[in-house]
């Protein structure tokens, strides 16, 4: 898609908001990768996607700046929460302010930890998981959330066209990228579940536990 036509899109959406326009500014200058943030678009579908599950526990993994979490926890109805894991402790020290700071805090819990050992010992059955943790790990991950997901709960896996090196041949010997072809495989032929993938960004699978 060329970059006139993703403006045009940005210009004919929900706006983002002065703070997470802040935040994604903030994330692009301090940390590394800030791409990984979702960004205007992503977060405004997020936010949609929440209004449109109406979930009332959300589990998150890989909360990287807080973006996506924040875009989440705005579409929650009253008594919702995101649960927030983010596996790399040094993130804490950038990541917590900005989301102690938002309008949606007390709609957040951010977890400094392994989701995939930590989210089962809440005892939480969730209505939406979205993965967007360490790629080589994706598979371990989804099995995760489909364990503390209830019948009918959607997963949203991000980045699963990895900038189109799914694409490549012979697959590549790369960990990231061989986690996210073993998992979109695997799903692909999981009778668990129903899947669709959509070219948004980096690619993003929605899934839903039957």
């Amino acid at each position: 898609m060329s970059p006139d036509l993703d403006q045009y899109i940005l210009d004919h959406i929900d706006p983002e908001g002065e703070y997470l326009y802040r935040l994604w500014r903030a994330t692009n200058v301090h940390l590394l990768r800030g791409r990984m943030a979702s960004g205007h678009l992503q977060g405004r579908l997020l936010k949609m996607l929440v209004r449109m599950v109406r979930p009332k526990n959300i589990l998150e993994v890989g909360t990287f700046s807080g973006y996506s979490a924040i875009c989440m926890a705005e579409g929650l109805e009253e008594g919702g929460m995101v649960y927030t894991y983010e596996i790399n402790d040094e993130q804490e020290d950038f990541t917590r302010p900005w989301i102690e700071g938002s309008a949606v805090a007390d709609k957040i819990r951010f977890i400094i930890g392994d989701a995939n050992v930590e989210a089962p010992k809440l005892g939480i059955t969730f209505d939406l998981a979205f993965i967007d943790g360490d790629k080589r790990t994706y598979y371990d991950t989804y099995e995760m959330a489909l364990s503390v997901l209830r019948s009918g709960g959607f997963i949203l896996a991000d980045n699963t066209l990895w900038d189109g090196h799914v694409l490549e041949t012979p697959r590549s010997s790369d960990r990231q990228t061989a986690g996210i072809e073993n998992f979109n495989d695997f799903v692909a032929h999981d009778e668990r579940v129903e899947k669709v993938i959509l070219p948004l960004r980096d690619g993003l699978t929605l899934i839903r536990k039957k």
